[in-house]
C-alpha cells in the first residue's frame, strides 16, 4: 500500500510518496524560495528573435524567461497573425506580389515576429524552472491541474489518460467533460477520474474554471512582472495529485498542516478524510519511515538491485546514461535467462529512479546484451508498460537495439533531485575528479617560474600550498626549487597551509 508523508519544519516542507515502504517520489518546498513552476505572470516581452523562433519575457526574475513558438497556443498565434496580415494589407493594398509570401507563411509555419512585439504585456505560465544558465521556460498553453482533470482554458481539445483502457468508460468520461466544459476550453482526463460520477467531475471542473476566471481578472489589474497565480502549497498539491484508493494514509507531523490538509480533503475528496493522520514526534517522521536514508541513496551513482546486480546513473546537461551490470547475480538456469531477469529487474528500478530523481530529457540505457530478439522484445514491452503504469509524465521509448541500448525521452519537470540537494564540489569544481598531486605540483612550479619572470627583481617569495602539495614538492622537487632560486637570485619558501584547497596556491612576493 502507498503512504503520503508530509514533514513540516520552520525552514522547509518535505513530502514523500512510498509504496511498501520504498520511496517512490520526493518533493521539497523551501519556505524562503520562490516557487516558479505552474505560476502565472503578467510578463513583458523584452526581445523577439525570429531566427530561433523565441521571445524573451521579463517576469521579474534574475533571468528573463524564454517562450518558444511551440509553446504559444494556436488561438493566440492565429489571432496575432491575422492582425499582422490585415495591417500589411492596408499598407500595401495593391501589392499582391508582396502579400502572397506572407499568407503562405501564415498557413505553413507561424512567425513569432508576427505574433509578439517587444514592449507588450503577455500572460504566461512557467512550465519549467530555471536550469543551469537558462531562464524559466514559459508557455501560453495554460494548464490548471485538478483532482480528476487538468483544465486547458485556451486549448479546445480533450485528452485522456492511457491508463484508462476501457473503451466505454473513456467515451463516458469524454461525454461528461464535454457536456460541462465551457466553450473554447479543453481538458486532460486524469486516471483518477476512472469510474467517477458526473457530480464529482463537475465539482472539480467548476473549481478550475473559477480559478481561471480569477486569473484573468487579476491579469487585467496586475502590474508588469507581477505574479498573479501560483499552485497550491506542497502539502495540499501532493494530496491532490496522489490521494486515491491505493493510498493507505496521509501522515503529517504538524498539527496546523494536518488541519489544513484535512479541510482540503473534506472539500475535494470527503470519502478519504479518514486517511488524514497526525504523527507525534519523536522519532522524526522521515526517520521513522527510513526516508532520509533512501534520499541519500538516490544521490549515489550506483543502485544495488535485489538480485545483486546494479545500475549506474550518470547525468549531464544534455542527457542521462544508465548502465546495467549483473554484479553478483549468477542465476539458477542458463546465461540468457539470467541476463533477461537482471534486465527486467533493472528496467523496473530505472522507472523508479527516473521518478525519484526527477530525471528528464534524453536518456540512454545500456542493458546487458541479449542474443535473442524475443528477449529484447520482452524487455522493451516491460519497460514501456512500467513507464505507462507507474510514471505520470510522458515518455517515448525506442526498441532495444542489437547492442542492448534503449533510447528514450521523458518530460522534464523542474530541477532534478541532485540539482535540488547538491552543489558543485569546491575541490573538483564539478568534474567528479581532481588532478593528481604530481600534476598539480608541476603546474604550480610552472606558474611559479612565470611569476618570477614577470615580477622582475625580487628578494624573496613565499608560496602557500596544500599539505599534500607541500609534501610532494619538498620531498621530490626540492632540487627544482634550488634551481629556480639560483636562476632568479631570490629566496623561495614553500609553506604548508591546511586552509588552501589542493588545486589552489597563494604567492607572497617581497621586493
Amino acid at each position: 500500500m502507498k503512504k503520503i508523508l508530509i514533514s513540516v519544519a520552520p525552514w522547509e516542507t518535505r513530502a514523500a510518496v512510498t509504496k511498501d515502504d520504498r520511496l517512490q517520489n520526493i518533493y521539497f518546498a523551501d519556505h524562503t524560495a520562490i516557487q516558479l513552476e505552474r505560476s502565472f505572470y503578467k510578463g513583458l516581452v523584452t526581445k523577439v528573435l525570429p531566427g530561433i523562433q523565441t521571445a524573451f519575457v521579463d517576469i521579474g526574475q534574475e533571468k528573463a524567461g524564454f517562450l518558444h513558438i511551440s509553446e504559444i497556443d494556436r488561438e493566440l498565434a492565429l489571432t496575432r497573425m491575422q492582425e499582422t496580415i490585415a495591417i500589411e494589407d492596408e499598407i500595401s493594398e495593391d501589392d499582391q506580389l508582396e502579400r502572397e509570401p506572407v499568407r503562405r507563411q501564415y498557413h505553413s509555419s507561424p512567425d513569432i515576429g508576427k505574433i509578439l512585439q517587444e514592449g507588450e504585456p503577455i500572460l504566461v505560465q512557467v512550465c519549467k524552472e530555471p536550469v543551469y544558465e537558462k531562464g524559466a521556460k514559459l508557455t501560453t498553453c495554460f494548464t490548471l491541474p485538478g483532482r480528476f482533470l487538468v483544465l486547458l482554458p485556451n486549448i479546445p481539445r480533450i485528452g485522456i489518460s492511457k491508463k484508462i483502457d476501457d473503451r466505454e468508460e473513456r467515451q463516458r468520461l469524454k461525454s461528461v467533460v464535454l457536456n460541462n466544459l465551457p466553450s473554447g476550453m479543453g481538458a486532460i482526463i486524469r486516471t483518477s477520474m476512472y469510474r467517477r460520477g458526473e457530480k464529482e467531475i463537475k465539482q472539480d471542473l467548476d473549481y478550475l474554471v473559477r480559478a481561471w476566471n480569477d486569473i484573468l481578472e487579476r491579469y487585467a489589474k496586475a502590474q508588469l512582472q507581477e505574479k498573479i497565480h501560483e499552485d497550491l502549497p506542497l502539502s495540499q498539491a501532493i494530496v491532490r495529485d496522489y490521494l486515491d484508493e491505493d493510498v493507505e494514509s496521509v501522515i503529517t507531523n504538524d498539527p496546523k498542516t494536518h488541519q489544513e490538509v484535512y479541510k482540503f480533503v473534506k472539500v475535494i475528496a470527503p470519502e478519504y478524510s479518514h486517511k488524514i493522520k497526525l504523527f507525534k514526534e519523536p522519532p522524526l517522521l522521515f526517520a521513522r519511515y527510513n526516508i532520509d536514508k533512501q534520499i541519500d541513496e538516490a544521490l549515489q551513482k550506483k543502485v544495488i538491485l535485489r538480485s545483486g546486480g546494479s545500475i549506474i546513473i550518470e547525468s549531464t546537461e544534455a542527457m542521462t546514461v544508465i548502465d546495467v551490470n549483473t554484479g553478483k547475480y549468477t542465476g539458477s538456469t542458463n546465461v540468457e535467462d539470467t541476463i533477461l531477469q537482471t534486465n527486467l529487474e533493472a528496467a523496473e528500478e530505472v522507472v523508479r529512479q527516473l521518478r525519484l530523481r526527477n530525471i528528464g530529457g534524453l536518456i540512454v540505457i545500456d542493458f546487458i546484451d541479449m542474443s535473442t530478439s524475443s528477449n529484447r522484445q520482452k524487455l522493451y514491452h516491460f519497460l514501456e508498460q512500467s513507464l505507462r503504469e507507474h510514471d505520470k509524465y510522458q515518455s517515448v521509448v525506442l526498441k532495444v537495439s542489437e547492442f542492448g541500448l534503449v533510447q528514450m525521452t521523458r518530460k522534464r519537470t523542474g530541477k532534478t533531485l541532485i540539482q535540488q540537494l547538491t552543489q558543485s564540489c569546491q575541490c573538483c569544481h564539478g568534474r567528479g575528479f581532481t588532478k593528481s598531486v604530481n600534476t598539480l605540483s608541476n603546474a604550480i612550479l610552472h606558474n611559479l617560474k612565470l611569476t618570477l619572470l614577470e615580477a622582475g627583481k625580487i628578494k624573496a617569495l613565499i608560496i602557500n600550498v596544500a599539505p599534500s602539495i607541500f609534501e610532494h614538492i619538498t620531498h621530490r622537487e626540492y632540487e627544482a626549487i634550488l634551481t629556480l632560486e639560483k636562476e632568479f637570485n631570490c629566496t623561495i619558501t614553500i609553506a604548508s597551509n591546511a586552509q588552501i584547497a589542493t588545486e589552489d596556491y597563494k604567492v607572497e612576493i617581497t621586493k
